[in-house]
């Protein structure tokens, strides 16, 4: 193949290449505090006495490669320049040198042990969880987190962290115009968590695997389904602090973000007992008989939270994701169809699992789904017939 640059054309050629090497970074034009800075190479120093050690333990390892590759290429060109054949120089002729192989056997040793020790230092303390003043277990869905406050204060408090819809909307027209420095990372529901608290987290998966990682905060596990691993982190500094899913799940990968809200202890309190009132104000009976104007409003909210990202707000679908407007599974009378398809999903998991939601929320989303676009059937799903339906 001709190269692109051996023609007249060149000077165009690298201006097109210079622009598309930067073009990425048209709109991250400041930092995120507490996420990624612009133009960033290197590790964040972090606000975890375990992100600063990784930080050290990072920057020493570059030097000291660095240093070994300057020592061992400089030896290497010195001896092929002074040692040449074109100056008189004869190659030696020899079996063995003792000497030679103990020294390049004793000097990696001794290299690899000081590489070795800090590294692992830093390894333990990543994977010592006990004494947690806090315990949250999060869980990756396709596309989003599961947050279960299991020990500690707050314990028993549980929602569903997503991207905030106007981001992908934002995303989705192509993200022109005045875009926020948190593009993509702006989530509905963040984690809170208290300054100063040793909180452990632990990672599992819903569908496939995914990575809860927060680089300020020291933090980078797996989550795998039918696994529980953990890891651990205490915030010295009030802020907020982002990261992404860094296990690549599927088509909504970049759209996974998650925010960690640190806030002092009276703040956190404040929260906690604010999320409380709010959980037992979401406590529907399952009982109640609702008219189809006030679940079409909840059901929309649900859709636009949980949904639209792949069935779009229209209700389309894209590429492999099935459309809803004028599918069978949802003008179908038979309601339980539906409501099998949100709690266990289906076609091995392409169509995830919705029962973490409530009955109300799961009948809101279906009902609306009956009475939106063309899908004018008047039928209303019960938060009954989704509860009846939960065990079988």
């Amino acid at each position: 193949m001709k190269s692109i640059w051996r023609n007249k054309h060149w000077p165009a050629n690298l201006l097109l290449a210079t622009g598309a090497a930067f073009s990425g970074a048209a709109h991250a034009v400041n930092d995120l505090a507490g996420g990624p800075s612009v133009r960033q190479l290197n590790l964040p120093t972090g606000v975890t006495k375990i992100a600063a050690e990784q930080h050290f333990l990072h920057n020493a390892m570059m030097i000291l490669c660095t240093v070994i590759f300057i020592a061992v290429f400089a030896v290497m060109f010195y001896s092929i320049w002074k040692h040449r054949k074109s100056v008189g120089h004869k190659a030696a002729n020899f079996h063995e040198s003792v000497v030679v192989e103990v020294i390049w056997t004793i000097v990696p040793f001794i290299i690899v042990i000081l590489m070795a020790l800090p590294a692992t230092k830093v390894l333990v303390a990543q994977k010592d969880t006990t004494n947690a003043d806090l315990t949250i277990k999060t869980t990756g869905y396709q596309w989003k987190w599961g947050y279960d406050y299991i020990k500690g204060e707050g314990e028993g408090l549980a929602f569903i962290s997503t991207l905030d819809s106007s981001h992908r909307a934002l995303s989705d027209a192509g993200a022109k115009g005045d875009v926020p420095d948190d593009y993509l990372f702006k989530v509905d529901y963040p984690m809170v968590v208290p300054v100063n608290t040793k909180v452990r987290i632990i990672t599992t998966a819903n569908d496939v695997i995914h990575a809860f990682a927060v680089p300020q905060l020291g933090l980078k596990q797996d989550a795998i389904p039918g696994f529980v691993r953990d890891t651990w982190f205490r915030a010295e500094k009030v802020g907020d602090y982002y990261g992404q899913c860094q296990e690549l799940c599927g088509k909504e990968h970049a759209y996974m973000p998650i925010h960690v809200k640190v806030v002092s202890a009276g703040d956190y309190t404040a929260w906690v007992d604010a999320k409380r009132k709010e959980a037992a104000a979401k406590q529907d009976d399952p009982s109640k008989v609702w008219t189809l104007p006030e679940i079409l409003a909840r059901g929309e909210k649900v859709y636009a939270a949980n949904c639209a990202a792949c069935h779009q707000a229209n209700g389309k679908g894209a590429g492999p994701i099935k459309p809803l407007d004028g599918a069978a599974v949802v003008l179908d009378t038979d309601h339980s169809k539906q409501v099998q398809v949100l709690l266990k999903g289906q076609n091995n998991g392409a169509m995830p699992s919705w029962k973490q939601l409530s009955d109300t929320d799961l009948a809101a989303v279906a009902s609306f789904t009956k009475n939106s676009w063309s899908n004018k059937t008047g039928q209303i799903v019960q938060p009954a017939e989704v509860l009846a339906q939960r065990g079988k």
